[in-house]
């Protein structure tokens, strides 16, 4: 498609999957530039949606500024910022919901300036039901190349994480309530029981992104436990490693993990514990990289540039 300028608001600009996005449009040929929401401190957690109403105030004004220049259009990435982007005169929008803006404590912020947007996109089809609008599904695009298949005994040794003990990956913050750490050390605990072989519940944040797949590699399963969720980035990281994915059923889980061998979608300790076990004592990769080859990114760039071609 012919290049575009594109006015980009965020609430987090540091989040990789959006940084990851602009990258590769601007690969592409795209003029991205970026308007986070001011913030008075670090961005993590739960943050985005802790900061003052003052915050939100401030930002308004800049926005409309920065819209009344030569862009071709103003794209709202989370819902909070959806309000100053239809507001602005200037130019057509695209509002992209990215989970928890949609299916969170904000989520009416979302759905209400959805039905002033001139294109929606959202994460999966549960958000697509979920919304009022009519939209697209385009689900964050992972990068195939970078999160691939490794040695295990390669990235073990590298990371110092024991051969002879079963790694099962939890890669959030702890402090993170809606990932529900306290249930995932539960689980892992009720499985030490019920397990002939030594288990090591592995802590991953704040690394580096293209550090994240020895993570995966290394480990003999990733589990989530998450509140909720919209499509989890972690969840086809995983997949594209192969690595197994036991998780609750939260936003697009299922679906995503829809005939992944190796890998399972519960409701209740009983059932994370048993599927666990099961995982671990297959001690199998999962068949996950085939399934989640079309959410790659170039797949998700080029359904973006399409979205963009049919408002302007």
């Amino acid at each position: 498609m012919t290049t575009v300028r594109i006015l980009s608001l965020v609430t987090n600009n540091e989040s990789r999957f959006y940084k990851q996005q602009v990258a590769g449009l601007r690969d592409r040929g795209h003029t991205v530039d970026t308007l986070p929401v001011p913030s008075d401190r670090g961005l993590s957690g739960d943050t985005v949606t802790n900061r003052p109403i003052s915050a939100y105030l401030r930002y308004y004004p800049r926005v409309v500024a920065a819209a009344a220049r030569d862009y071709d259009l103003v794209h709202a990435n989370y819902g909070l910022t959806a309000p100053p982007a239809i507001a602005q005169p200037f130019h057509p929008v695209v509002l992209t919901l990215w989970g928890s803006d949609l299916m969170g404590t904000y989520g009416r912020v979302g759905d209400i300036c959805s039905r002033f947007a001139d294109a929606v996109v959202v994460m999966s089809e549960e958000m697509a039901e979920a919304v009022s609008s009519e939209c697209y599904v385009i689900p964050h695009g992972i990068d195939l190349e970078l999160f691939r298949p490794i040695p295990q005994e390669t990235v073990r040794s590298k990371l110092g994480w024991d051969p002879d003990t079963h790694h099962v990956l939890f890669p959030y913050a702890t402090s993170r309530a809606v990932k529900d750490f306290p249930r995932a050390e539960r689980i892992v605990e009720r499985a030490r029981r019920e397990f002939e072989d030594p288990i090591e519940l592995q802590t991953v944040s704040g690394v580096d992104h293209t550090e994240m797949p020895q993570y995966m590699n290394a480990a003999d399963a990733l589990l989530l436990t998450s509140k909720r969720e919209g499509l989890p980035n972690s969840v086809k990281e995983a997949m594209a490693c192969d690595l197994p994915v036991v998780a609750t059923d939260v936003g697009g889980v299922a679906q995503l993990l829809r005939g992944v061998s190796r890998s399972a979608v519960c409701d209740s300790d009983d059932d994370l514990v048993e599927s666990l076990t099961d995982v671990l004592r297959s001690g199998e990769p999962s068949n996950g990289r085939e399934k989640v080859a079309p959410i790659g990114l170039e797949n998700q760039l080029n359904r973006i540039e399409h979205v963009y071609e049919s408002i302007i």
